[in-house]
Formats: C-alpha cells, sequence, structure tokens
C-alpha cells in the first residue's frame, strides 16, 4: 500500500467570529516529512487556522482530511488522538512537578501513576531526537528552551506525528534556537509533518521546506521555500512591496537622561531579580537590552516607571531638558508623582492587557486613560481621544469593528498596536518598550521601527527591550545585555555580533569592560 502523501488536506474550510472572516475558504496541504512555515500578517489567521487542526475551535464549513480519511476534530484530545500535537506559544506546564510528572499528567489512569514507564519512554524519545532534557528536573528550574522542549517530547510521547508551533523561537537565544531546528530537522528525517508559526523571516528562509501564505483571512497560496527572499515572502503577505532596511541614523548630539546605579530589585518572593545593575540612557539613542526571558528586563523597565520599589543604595536620576546640571530623582516616586514631576516617560509594558491597557475599553476610551485628568471641567474630553484612536488606526492599521470594540476582542498584534501607538503620541522624553513587536508582522514591525527612530531623531531616550537578535543588532546604537539579572556587557550595536550576544546572554562570556 502506497505511503500516504498528504498528512492534513483542508477543504474550504471558514471560520467567523461575530460575523468576521478569520478564516475564509481555505484549501491546502500539509506533507509528511517536511518543515510548512505558515506567514501571514496580524489578523490573517494563521493561528485561528492551526486552532482547527489542533481541535481547540471547530470549522464552520469545510472539511479537514487526516492521511486521506475524513476527520472530525471537536478538542484538543481528538487531535492527540489522531496524531495532530500543537506546542503553544504560551506553555501548560505545572512549575512544581518534574518533567515526568508532567509528561504523565492527561495519561490514562491506568498509565498516569507509573513513572517509572512513564520515564522511560520519554527517555528513548529523548534519545531519538537528541533532546537535552532532564526528566526529573522541577519545571520551575527549567530555562525557556528546556520548558519548550519538554512540551514537543509531552506531544510525541502521546504519539503526535503531525506537530504544530507556534513562535516557538520567540523567546529563544540564537544557540537555542539552532538546537530547536537540529531537533525539527530530524523530526521531519523521521517522517513527521512539522509546521512552524512564525515573524522571522530569516529563520522561514533557514529552516522550512515550503511556506503557505495566508493575506486577510485568505489562503494565498505556498512557495518552495529554495525559490523565495525576504521580499518576495513580504509581498506575498502584505500585497505590495515593503522596504526591509531598518533605518539607524548617527545619535546626534547626545544627551543623558537617565543615569541609573546599584539598581537592585527583589521579586515578591524575596528573589534577587536585579543585581546592582548600572547604566546610563541617552536622548537621541536607541539603547537595546538583550537578554534571555526572566533575567530582569520587565523589571528594569518597570523600576523606572516607579512600578517596582527598588533596594536601598539604589539610584534612578532623570536629567530634565534644559536642566542637565539639576537631576531629578526618580526612586521612591509613583507613576503619578513621576508624571506630576513633569517627566514625560512613556512605557510599553510586556503585559498589554494586564498592565498597558483596559481589556473591556474600546480604543478611544484607552487613548483617554492618559488624558482623563487633563483640564479643568469636571466633564471629560472624548473629542480629542477619539481623533488619536482614528489616528492610531489609519496609521497602524488596527483591525477593530469600531473604535468602541473592547480591545480584549482584538488580535495579540492589534492590541500591541493600539498600545504603541498610545504611547507614542504621548509625546515622551524617555520612552521604554518590552518586546514591542512580539506578534506583530513584518509590515507592521517596521512601522514601529520607523516610529521609533522618529522618535530617536527628535532626542527622545528609547529604551528597547527585544528578544530578536538581529532586530537588536540592526536598530540599536548600544546593546546592554543581562544575564541572572547582572548587566554582562554594553556592545556597540554597529559592530557586536549575533553570536556574542547570545554568549553574553547565557554567560558564556563574562563581562569585562563597557565598550
Amino acid at each position: 500500500m502506497a505511503q500516504t502523501q498528504y498528512a492534513i488536506r483542508l477543504e474550504h474550510v471558514t471560520k467567523t467570529f461575530g460575523g468576521v472572516a478569520a478564516n475564509q475558504d481555505i484549501s491546502m496541504q500539509i506533507r509528511r516529512g517536511e518543515i510548512l512555515s505558515l506567514l501571514g500578517e496580524n489578523g490573517s489567521g494563521k493561528t485561528t487556522l492551526m486552532n482547527m487542526i489542533a481541535g481547540i475551535y471547530y470549522p464552520d464549513e469545510g472539511q479537514i482530511y487526516v492521511n486521506d480519511e475524513l476527520a472530525d476534530i471537536r478538542s484538543p484530545r481528538d487531535a492527540l488522538a489522531l496524531g495532530i500535537g500543537m506546542i503553544h506559544q504560551h506553555f501548560k506546564l505545572v512549575d512544581v512537578f518534574t518533567a515526568v510528572e508532567n509528561i504523565a499528567l492527561g495519561l490514562p489512569k491506568s498509565e498516569r501513576f507509573d513513572l517509572r514507564r512513564v520515564r522511560d519512554k520519554a527517555r528513548a524519545i529523548c534519545e531519538k531526537y537528541q533532546f537535552a532534557l532532564d526528566l526529573d528536573q522541577k519545571v520551575y528550574e527549567m530555562s525557556v528552551s528546556q520548558k519548550q522542549t519538554l512540551e514537543i517530547v509531552k506531544v510525541l510521547f502521546r504519539g503526535a506525528d503531525i506537530l504544530i508551533l507556534d513562535e516557538p523561537t520567540a523567546v529563544l537565544t540564537p544557540q537555542e534556537t539552532e538546537r530547536l531546528f537540529d531537533v525539527m530537522r530530524n523530526m521531519r528525517a523521521d517522517g513527521k509533518a512539522v509546521i512552524i508559526i512564525t515573524h522571522k523571516l530569516h529563520e522561514v528562509l533557514e529552516i522550512s521546506d515550503r511556506v503557505a501564505i495566508l493575506r486577510r483571512g485568505c489562503y494565498v497560496g505556498d512557495v518552495v521555500t529554495a525559490d523565495a527572499t525576504e521580499a518576495s515572502l513580504t509581498e506575498m503577505m502584505v500585497g505590495k512591496k515593503v522596504e526591509l532596511d531598518i533605518e539607524r541614523p548617527e545619535p546626534k548630539d547626545p544627551v543623558r537622561r537617565l543615569a541609573i546605579k546599584d539598581l537592585t530589585v527583589y521579586n515578591a518572593e524575596g528573589l534577587k531579580v536585579l543585581d546592582d545593575v548600572s547604566f546610563d540612557a541617552y536622548g537621541g539613542e536607541i539603547l537595546g537590552i538583550a537578554g534571555i526571558s526572566g533575567n530582569g528586563q520587565k523589571e528594569l523597565l518597570e523600576a523606572i516607571a516607579g512600578l517596582q520599589h527598588p533596594a536601598p543604595g539604589s539610584d534612578i536620576q532623570f536629567f530634565p531638558p534644559e536642566q542637565e546640571d539639576k537631576p531629578m530623582e526618580l526612586l521612591g516616586k509613583s507613576p503619578r508623582a513621576i508624571n506630576e514631576a513633569g517627566v514625560h516617560l512613556s512605557f510599553v509594558p510586556e503585559d498589554r492587557l494586564g498592565m498597558g491597557l483596559v481589556g473591556s475599553m474600546g480604543m478611544t476610551d484607552n487613548m483617554m486613560l492618559k488624558s482623563y485628568d487633563a483640564g479643568s471641567s469636571p466633564l471629560v474630553d472624548r473629542k480629542a481621544p477619539q481623533e488619536l484612536a482614528k489616528e492610531i488606526k489609519e496609521e497602524l492599521g488596527v483591525v477593530t469593528p469600531d473604535l468602541n470594540t473592547p480591545v480584549s476582542r482584538l488580535s495579540g498584534g492589534n492590541v500591541q498596536k493600539v498600545l504603541v501607538g498610545r504611547e507614542l503620541a504621548a509625546s515622551p522624553i524617555v520612552l521604554m518598550t518590552a518586546y514591542a513587536v512580539r506578534g506583530l508582522d513584518i509590515n507592521t514591525s517596521y512601522t514601529i521601527y520607523r516610529l521609533l527612530n522618529e522618535q530617536k531623531k527628535k532626542g527622545v531616550a528609547v529604551l528597547y527591550v527585544g528578544e530578536d537578535l538581529d532586530v537588536l543588532l540592526q536598530l540599536c546604537d548600544r546593546i546592554l545585555v543581562l544575564c541572572g539579572g547582572r548587566v554582562n556587557g554594553i556592545l556597540d550595536g554597529r559592530t557586536a555580533t549575533k553570536e556574542e550576544v547570545g554568549l553574553r546572554m547565557t554567560n558564556l562570556v563574562k563581562e569585562d569592560a563597557e565598550q
């Protein structure tokens, strides 16, 4: 009997939410023994389509065939029974359990408590695909890369031979990304079908055999990766040519705006997350902050914004325009006190809906959060925030039914556009962004880079926490590397290499002197 050519076939699949078509009449195939990259702008329907294959959503119309047989996938359990496993961007693990215990969760009762058998089978999988995983290690002791490996082992353990990975390299170092790619190549060689959703075009070109592209919920087509370039893929995604060069003008007359000295921060559990961090930030430059997720980037920006309480001995000083010789102490001030002191500070936090925006409010009301206490009238002015919301919607291409639709109903990328647009519109002196382009398509990402450079030209001090080292090296003037909450070097963005930054992020290169 001939081997099945297609692992999955989609025929005329449609999915709508509240009258908006997330996927419209999509027909495509996924082959065995290939790595398929799925590309598309924000809101193009990539994750929705994969969620239907993984059993999280059910199609309104159309059919899904698995191994040439019509499949009725109504839950992730149904998907796993058909050999389909999805590794989500946010891991589904129990922190206090070991790797083996996490693998055992969800198994039938007859297998769940036989941890020796689970360990033996998991070890065999690790050896087959060359996974570096300590099966007895607690999840909270693992790196992001190890947690991701555990998620892959979990679905392989349950017999998955069709794997979907959603933004798998988002928070990995270059070295960890290369190890993941080796694993994916091993799975491809074993005849498995691997689908990767990513916005990083250089990774698409490196790892995939074929690229399928969605645009506004419709299937545009596919292309053999060997015949593609970053420019051609972007044009297929967007429908027009997009300039893929990141501008990096030389800083003109940089002026010190922030002086951070001996900054130490403890988290709620009493663990030191920032350890004696010192650096300066200058108006007219973009200072990149690199580090593996959880190495103090979040706490650093929050401490400057007045949202963290640094330990005694820490110092955060702001140097106001026209009064550089009279620095202002920010330590101990609340965000409101910082604003009332005349420090125009904009902050795009990592937690978009938890900290940056109110999910139950629409765009207009979220714009008003920055200006509701302006003026002397007891009535709130809605006209200016509404105009700003319209401007951001048009400038950044926010996909929303209307300006009053709760932002929690928008896709993650559109939520990010709303937040970034609002903070940029506040005429900051210091602009801090944590993962400003996370989840954004390449077209919008380059719009954000352009906007950041416009702020830099205006003399704004920009602090850019990013996870894509290629972008950090193209966009930033200097790059501060955090490792274990400490500064492990400040590098020149024009001369540093991706490999050096990655090694400093993992402490394989120790800090010597500021460069």
